[in-house]
C-alpha cells in the first residue's frame, strides 16, 4: 500500500513538518493547489477544512482530517551574505489522524485508528477518488444506509450500519431551521426503505420506531406511504388512535413525582394504599395477606401507644391521636369487608363488622361534639388491641401466597385511590390527615380534569397492559413498523409522566421480551425535543419531581437499553440543556448548525479531543448540513443529508408572516370549532 501511494507523485501536495499524536502539520509545496485539485482523477476542492490528506508510512497511509490552513512566513533561501532574505509565504495545513487506509486486493479498506504516524518530511497526498470512496463509505456491512453524499469527499456517498447508528444511541443536534427534524424522520424513512430494498418478500420490514413527538410535527411525514404506522393523539381523530397513559400502569416513582409525595409519612401512605388497591383486584389470598399486615401495623401503632400510657394518671390525655387512630381503623376494616365475597368470607366479613363497631362505640361513648372527646381510660384502648388481636387476626392467614407490589401494573379503580389515601391516613393518626392532603388534592384535581382524564383515567377495562403493548410494540398479528406519539396537546401536568410510562414500559417490556425468548427485540424510542424530558439536573421549575422522574427513566434506558435491544434517538437544538448521562452514552452524532457558544463548548467536550478543532464548522454549517462522526461512522465526515420530498418532512417550517400580512396566502380565522373542541 505505501509503496503504490509513493508513486503517484502526481498527488503529492506537501511534506511533513511537524509530528505530534494529536496533531499533524504539513508545509505545502509552491505548486500545491490552491483551491481545486485536477490531478485526483477528478476535480476535488483542496485545499478546505474537513478534508482528508493521505500520508504515507511503512503501515500503509495515515488518514488525516484538515482541521485549520494558515500561510506562514518560509525561512531564507540560503545563508549567504551576499543575499538579501525576503519574506516569503508558505501554506501549511494542521492535520488530525482519524484512521488508516490499506489495500484489501483491488480496493481499499479504512480501519479505525493510527497504528503508525509519519514522520517528518514524509510526503502528504491527496486521496484519489476511489481512495475518497473507500473513505467515507466505509466497508462491508457499513454500507447498508444512505444518509447523503459528502461534499468534501467528492460527493461519495455517506452510509452507515443501523445495528451501529441505532444500537448505541443517536444525538441528532443542530438549531432550529437546520434540518435536524428532516433528518430525524428521514433516518426513519431510509431505514425502512432500505431494509425493504433487502427483503425478497413484499410484506413490510418488522422495524419498531416509537416517535415522542412534543410538537406534533410528524403526524404527516409517514402519512399514506407505510400501512403499519400507527399515530397517537390526545383526543379524537380520523385515522388515529386516542392517546391513553392510564395512572393504573403508572409505578410508585411516577405517582410520588405527579403528587410531589414527600418521603416522610406522604410517600410510605402513597405506596401502601397503592399496593392494597392493586391486591385487592387480583385475588383473595393476596388482599387477604395484606389485610393481615394492615391489621399487624395497627396493633403495633396501639401498642406504642398503650406503652406510653402515664402510669400515674388514670386517664388517657392524647385523646385527638387516639381518635383519629381508632376512626381510621373503623373505617379501613369496613372498606376491606366491602371487598371480600360474601359466601366465601362469611366469618371474617362479621369478624370485620364486629370489630370495627365495637371500636365505634368507643368512640361515640367518648365523643361530646364533632371532632372533640372525652379523656380515654386504659381500657379504652386495651379494648380494640384484644379485639384486633384475639377476635380478627386468627381469620387471617399467616402468610400470603402470592401479593403485588406497588410497580405492579396491575389496574385498579383510579377513583377509589383518594377515598383509601384518607382512610390510611387515618388510620395511622397523629395529624397524618393533613399531611395526605395535598396528595388527595392533586389526585382529585386529575380525575376531575376533562383535559387530563382521558388520559389517565380512561373507561375501566377500556385498555389492558397487553392492549398497551400490542398498540406502542405491535404483536405477530398488528406489526408496528412506526408508531407516533403526538404529545402536543397532553396537559403539561402528565406530560412528563405520560413520556416516562411509555419509556419505561418500552424497556421493561423488552427485558421481559429477552428473558422469555433469550433474543432482544430491536426498537428505537426517537425523542424529540429531548431538552424538554432529559432535562439536567436543577432545572425543572414547578414540574421538578415528574420531570425528573422522567429525565431518570431515560437515563436508564441509555445506559441499560442496548442490552435489551432499545436505542435512543435524541434530538434536540439546545445539547447544554441535556442529561450528561443521557448524552455521555450517545455513541453517535449528527450536528448540524449550532449556534450558541454553550451548546458549542458542550458538544466539544462530548467528542476526542483532538476531534474537538474539527467542529469550528458548526456555526456556519447550512441547512441540510450535518457532521456525522462516532460509532457509526468510521472517521468523521461533512454530510448532506438526503432530499425529503415536501410531504414526506415534518411539520416544522417557519411561520410566513410576510404573505399572510399581504394576503398572498388566506389565512381565514374561525375560533368557534376550536373552543367548542377545547371546552369538551
Amino acid at each position: 500500500m505505501s509503496g503504490e501511494i509513493r508513486h503517484l507523485a502526481d498527488l503529492v501536495i506537501g511534506t511533513v513538518s511537524s509530528v505530534q499524536p494529536r496533531e499533524i502539520q504539513v508545509r505545502l509545496t509552491l505548486d500545491a493547489p490552491q483551491s481545486i485539485a485536477l490531478n485526483a482523477g477528478v476535480p476535488t476542492a483542496f485545499p478546505r477544512v474537513n478534508s482528508y490528506v493521505l500520508l504515507p508510512n511503512e503501515a500503509g497511509a495515515t488518514v488525516g482530517l484538515v482541521s485549520r490552513i494558515w500561510v506562514t512566513e518560509a525561512g531564507p533561501v540560503s545563508s549567504d551574505d551576499r543575499f538579501v532574505a525576503l519574506p516569503f509565504p508558505t501554506r501549511r495545513l494542521a492535520v488530525t489522524p482519524v484512521g488508516t487506509l490499506l489495500l484489501d486486493g483491488e480496493n481499499y479498506q479504512l480501519e479505525r485508528g493510527v497504528t503508525a504516524l509519519p514522520g517528518v518530511g514524509d510526503i502528504a497526498l491527496i486521496p484519489s477518488a476511489s481512495q475518497l470512496k473507500s473513505i467515507v463509505e466505509g466497508n462491508g456491512e457499513d454500507r447498508r444506509l444512505l444518509l447523503g453524499t459528502a461534499p468534501f469527499g467528492n460527493n461519495s456517498r455517506v452510509m452507515v450500519d443501523p445495528d451501529k447508528l441505532f444500537g448505541r444511541h443517536l444525538a441528532v443536534l443542530g438549531n432550529t431551521g437546520s434540518g435536524k427534524s428532516c433528518t430525524v424522520a428521514g433516518l426513519v424513512r431510509w431505514s425502512m426503505e432500505a431494509a425493504q430494498a433487502q427483503m425478497s418478500e413484499k410484506v413490510g420490514p418488522r422495524s419498531r420506531f416509537i416517535i415522542l413527538d412534543p410538537n406534533g410535527e410528524y403526524g404527516a411525514a409517514f402519512q399514506g406511504d407505510y400501512k403499519n404506522v400507527r399515530r397517537f393523539v390526545v383526543g379524537k381523530e380520523e385515522g388515529a388512535v386516542s392517546l391513553a397513559v392510564p395512572a393504573w400502569l403508572w409505578n410508585g416513582q411516577e405517582w410520588s413525582a405527579f403528587t410531589d409525595a414527600k418521603p416522610g409519612s406522604q410517600r410510605p401512605l402513597l405506596l401502601k394504599s397503592l399496593r392494597t388497591l392493586r391486591n385487592a383486584m387480583v385475588g383473595d389470598d393476596a388482599f387477604l395477606g395484606l389485610m393481615r399486615r394492615t391489621v399487624g401495623g395497627h396493633l403495633t401503632l396501639l401498642r406504642q401507644m398503650r406503652a406510653g400510657y402515664p402510669q400515674s394518671v388514670q386517664e388517657w390525655r392524647d385523646n385527638k391521636s387516639l381518635a383519629e387512630q381508632l376512626a381510621g381503623i373503623a373505617s379501613g376494616l369496613r372498606s376491606d369487608r366491602d371487598k371480600l365475597d360474601d359466601q366465601s368470607y362469611m366469618e371474617l366479613r362479621a369478624a370485620l363488622t364486629s370489630v370495627a363497631g365495637h371500636i365505634e362505640g368507643v368512640l361515640a361513648g367518648k365523643e361530646w361534639s364533632p371532632g372533640k372527646y372525652n379523656t380515654f381510660q386504659q381500657t379504652d384502648i386495651d379494648q380494640p388491641i384484644s379485639w384486633l388481636a384475639d377476635d380478627l387476626l386468627p381469620l387471617l392467614p399467616l402468610e400470603a401466597t402470592y401479593e403485588l407490589g406497588e410497580d405492579n401494573p396491575t389496574e385498579f379503580d383510579i377513583s377509589a385511590l383518594p377515598i383509601r389515601l384518607n382512610e390510611m391516613a387515618i388510620a395511622q393518626g397523629s395529624g397524618a390527615v393533613q399531611h395526605v392532603e395535598p396528595l388527595v388534592n392533586r389526585i382529585e384535581v386529575m380525575l376531575s380534569d376533562s383535559r387530563m382524564r382521558p388520559i389517565v383515567s380512561p373507561e375501566p377495562g377500556s385498555i389492558s397492559l397487553l392492549d398497551f403493548l400490542a398498540g406502542f410494540l405491535g404483536d405477530d398479528s398488528s406489526h408496528r413498523q412506526v408508531v407516533i406519539v403526538d404529545l402536543s396537546l397532553v396537559p403539561s401536568d402528565v406530560v412528563h409522566i405520560a413520556v416516562s410510562v411509555i419509556a419505561r414500559l418500552t424497556f421493561e417490556a423488552l427485558q421481559r421480551y429477552r428473558k422469555a425468548n433469550a433474543k432482544p427485540l430491536p426498537t428505537t424510542i426517537v425523542l424529540e425535543e429531548a431538552h424538554t424530558f432529559v432535562r439536567k439536573d436543577g432545572e425543572y421549575g414547578l414540574s421538578a419531581p415528574a420531570a425528573d422522574t422522567c429525565r431518570q427513566t431515560f437515563e436508564r434506558v441509555a445506559r441499560e437499553g442496548r442490552k435489551f435491544g432499545l436505542g435512543l434517538v435524541l434530538s434536540s437544538q439546545r445539547p447544554s440543556e441535556l442529561s450528561p448521562t443521557v448524552l455521555a452514552q450517545c455513541n453517535s452524532f449528527l450536528l448540524h448548525r449550532l449556534v450558541n457558544d454553550t451548546d458549542q463548548a458542550l458538544v466539544r467536550k462530548l467528542v476526542p479531543d483532538a476531534l474537538g478543532e474539527l467542529l469550528g464548522e458548526l456555526p456556519t454549517l447550512p441547512s441540510q448540513q450535518a457532521i456525522l462522526l462516532g460509532w457509526a461512522a468510521p472517521l468523521p465526515v461533512l454530510v448532506r443529508m438526503r432530499d425529503l420530498p415536501k410531504h414526506q418532512r415534518p411539520q416544522s417550517d417557519d411561520p410566513d408572516y410576510w404573505d399572510v400580512w399581504t394576503r398572498k396566502v388566506d389565512r381565514p380565522v374561525n375560533w368557534q370549532p376550536i373552543v367548542e373542541d377545547w371546552q369538551t
